[in-house]
């Protein structure tokens, strides 16, 4: 499993950009709806042999949101375009603060 630290996360018109961390290493983040379909995109390469991947945004206590998005390889940022992730950030930016991708 891979796990991001969300530093911040801003509202735009109709998507979020931020920053996370992942093993001390900083991360732009684009999240937005699905324009162009499901998108998960990671800013490194990773050996996976799994198509799609469980995309997880936790919070305090019981707070989460996942969906099941289709890897599309490597980006400059982390992109996660989920329909799904980014209605429930809109009203919870503020209280996510990690993201976890699971490959397994």
């Amino acid at each position: 499993m891979l796990s991001f630290k969300v530093e911040k996360i801003d509202i735009f018109q109709s998507y979020f950009f931020g920053k996370v961390e992942f093993r001390n290493d900083q991360y732009k983040v684009n999240i937005q709806n699905q324009k162009r379909g499901k998108v998960l995109k990671l800013p490194f390469p990773i050996n996976s042999k799994k198509e799609k991947m469980i995309v997880r945004m936790t919070g305090p206590g019981d707070l989460f949101v996942e969906d099941y998005l289709p890897f599309c390889g490597e980006s400059e940022w982390l992109e996660i375009d989920s329909d799904e992730i980014t209605y429930f950030l809109a009203d919870h930016q503020d209280q996510m603060d990690t993201i976890e991708i699971m490959d397994d």
